[in-house]
């Protein structure tokens, strides 16, 4: 579906409002074309030094010549066919001025034709001269005789209609900022909505700076172009519709002349606007890789400023804005070369009907090499006002030119916002889901394969993470999970709470595929302590609440005291209530990670997943993040994956996994696995050595 289309679905609750802006925009563009009428009124008093109520007074007097002229030829036409008639079928009868049904159906099709035209011709000028009639009674009786009051007068009136103008174009653009606005955060939202919605490898796949860059960036260019689809994209065309109909009003054949360019200026938009939106598409894209650059640069700023590394990211940062750069100066050469060339296809247009018309005025004909041009002879002041008009159509036209490019752009970021909100998740949810067993038994994992949706796609490492992994874990074990470096180990226990999905195999809970249990209750039993921890920039209090928001002070205080959180808050100016600061920099990394572990023991859950939790952090908040685990653990299903085997683990780990190449090569307790895997002997002997220097 076209982008621009699928807009209408976020624009249509708000479509009183843009009815009532549109009303104000035909009022634009009626005054708009009215204005530029008065350019007949000026010459006529101005240059032409004739009086208004003069002026019409002969109008009247032409007319009714021309329709006492009509009547005539109508006659004569009218003896014609009667005499026609008789001389075919009735010759007895005489000819007369009245035709009868049977007279126009016995007529030949040459007379009968020009009948017809000379009767529409009537039709005109009897219309014509009821309206000057209307204008004389009741407009120029309140007109002054004197030509300067007179002048005075169309200046004052042009003056309160463009006064009247402005307020509707204010209008206008207020009741469109407002809509504008509404549905951008209605957008907005919704590509929030979506995007957490999505699993976090598709997440991780798009990239934060991917993301802020659509969020920000993008967004506002769909802001601009929205706002020019219910401001000028409107009004505009408009206005130089009301021109175009004044126009025909005044001269119909010279007004169709002035459109022999039209085909050619499609032309000229179409090519522009395909070429600027790939331009934009490619400006955007440049975009996301300035804020990926941010993001790292500010990220890692204390490993630049250690290893003076400032001088590769500026450059890094320059070559991105260079980049961006050149594409939005390809843009720019576009864009700029879009309004020169409008307006002087435009000036074409309108001298390929004023040379005629000047030619028809100064020689004082209706017709140009036997092609009739107008009805009646013109005169300087129809052919100023016909000009202002052909010219009031240039100036909307030009102005489109003008937001061409940007409206262009709009569509580019409309396409990029939209594969954010159309992106599917890899994790689906259940159609018809199963509850969480009320009593867990077993957690088994059953021929799990598994690779990166990114590894996928690359002809260069496309290695599967996980391969064939069997694997049961009892209700209440403590299971340590340990292997080298992208043995799969945070992979396979990530599954768990499908942060993934594996491409085959299942995991069940007793005999329950997980698939098959709606996320949001999977996750309820689930508690996470990841190697990176994250905190809000929000008080310890509320981050431990994050855990489960229904929970009470009193609650939160008390698993605080259990994950030695109390033990470091009740140091801080503001205890609980401290703020943690953005990613929790205002404290230490074994802090952090003491809150997330209360935030996961806050949940109360069935399965608790430690993720290298302890990896990062000094001795002393590891100790206290185990002695915390072994009284948590009882009851409960805790994975520990680790690097480091230490006997505050032993003391409660039930049993080890072993993990290498994304297989499971062995299971069993630590005194097991010394005497018979090579590989868990090898990770001994690595942490005794690392420890040792």
């Amino acid at each position: 579906m076209n982008s621009l289309t699928r807009i209408l679905h976020y624009v249509w609750p708000y479509r009183r409002r843009l009815v009532a802006s549109f009303f104000f925009a035909i009022l634009v563009a009626i005054l708009w074309g009215a204005n530029l009428s008065v350019t007949f009124l000026v010459v006529k008093v101005l240059l032409q030094g004739e009086s208004l109520s003069g002026y019409v007074q002969n109008e009247v007097i032409a007319t009714e010549d021309e329709i006492q002229k009509k009547q005539d030829v109508l006659k004569d036409l009218a003896n014609s066919i009667h005499l026609q008639n008789a001389k075919e079928n009735q010759p007895d009868n005489a000819a007369h001025d009245e035709l009868t049904q049977t007279d126009l159906a016995a007529a030949p099709v040459n007379l009968l034709s020009e009948h017809s035209r000379q009767q529409r011709k009537l039709s005109n000028a009897s219309r014509k001269l009821l309206a000057l009639k209307w204008i004389q009674s009741k407009i120029l009786s309140h007109v002054p005789d004197d030509q300067f009051d007179t002048f005075v007068l169309i200046l004052g009136l042009l003056l309160i209609t463009t006064l009247i103008k402005g307020i509707c174009i204010f209008t206008q653009d207020v009741m469109v900022g407002g809509v504008v606005e509404l549905v951008t955060m209605s957008i907005r939202k919704e590509c929030f909505r979506k995007a957490l919605d999505l699993d976090y490898q598709s997440i991780s796949d798009e990239g934060t700076a991917s993301l802020m860059s659509r969020f920000t960036f993008d967004m506002q260019q769909l802001s601009q172009g929205l706002t020019l689809m219910g401001g000028k994209i409107i009004r505009e065309p408009l206005k130089a519709l009301a021109c175009v109909i004044f126009a025909f009003m005044v001269n119909w054949r010279l007004t169709l002349l002035s459109f022999v360019f039209a085909p050619l200026i499609a032309i000229v938009f179409y090519k522009i606007g395909k070429t600027l939106k790939h331009a934009s598409q490619k400006m955007m894209e440049s975009m996301s890789r300035i804020y990926k650059t941010l993001e790292e640069s500010f990220d890692s700023s204390k490993v630049i400023i250690a290893f003076n590394g400032a001088r590769k990211h500026r450059n890094r940062f320059h070559h991105e804005n260079k980049e961006f750069f050149k594409k939005a100066l390809r843009i720019l050469r576009i864009d700029s070369l879009t309004s020169p060339t409008t307006e002087m296809l435009g000036l074409m247009a309108i001298f390929i009907a004023l040379i005629p018309g000047s030619y028809l005025v100064l020689r004082g004909k209706t017709e140009i090499w036997g092609i009739q041009l107008a009805s009646a002879p013109m005169d300087i002041a129809t052919l100023s006002m016909m000009y202002a008009l052909l010219a009031g159509i240039s100036d909307p036209a030009r102005k489109m030119s003008s937001v061409y490019s940007k409206l262009k752009k709009t569509v580019a970021a409309l396409e990029r916002i939209f594969t954010i909100i159309d992106r599917e998740s890899l994790v689906k949810e259940a159609e018809n889901p199963e509850r969480f067993p009320a009593k867990l038994d077993t957690i088994r994992f059953n021929k799990i394969d598994f690779t990166y949706a990114q590894r996928k796609e690359s002809t260069r490492n496309n290695e599967p993470i996980l391969d064939g992994v069997n694997l049961e874990i009892g209700a209440g074990e403590v299971v340590l999970v340990v292997g080298e470096n992208g043995s799969g180990k945070s992979t396979l226990v990530n599954l768990l709470p499908r942060f993934y999905d594996p491409d085959k195999g299942n995991i069940f809970v007793n005999e329950i595929d997980i698939r098959d249990i709606r996320l949001k209750e999977l996750r309820n039993h689930i508690g996470v302590v990841s190697q990176e921890t994250m905190l809000f920039d929000d008080s310890i209090l509320e981050n431990i609440r994050y855990g489960r928001p229904s929970a009470s002070r009193l609650e939160i205080e008390s698993v605080a005291k259990k994950s030695h959180v109390l033990q470091f808050a009740e140091q801080l100016p503001d205890g609980l209530l401290y703020n943690v600061g953005e990613k929790g920099h205002e404290l230490s990394g074994g802090q952090r990670q003491r809150i997330a572990l209360a935030r996961a023991i806050l949940r109360d859950p069935e399965i608790l997943i430690l993720d290298e939790a302890t990896s990062a952090i000094d001795s002393q908040s590891e100790i206290l993040i185990h002695k915390a685990l072994k009284d948590f653990a009882p009851g409960r299903t805790v994975f520990i994956i680790t690097h480091s085997v230490g006997q505050s683990l032993l003391e409660f780990a039930t049993r080890i996994v072993v993990m290498d190449s994304g297989k499971v090569v062995a299971t069993g307790p630590h005194s097991t696995l010394v005497e018979t895997c090579p590989i868990y002997q090898n990770l001994l002997s690595a942490q005794v050595r690392q420890r040792s220097a």
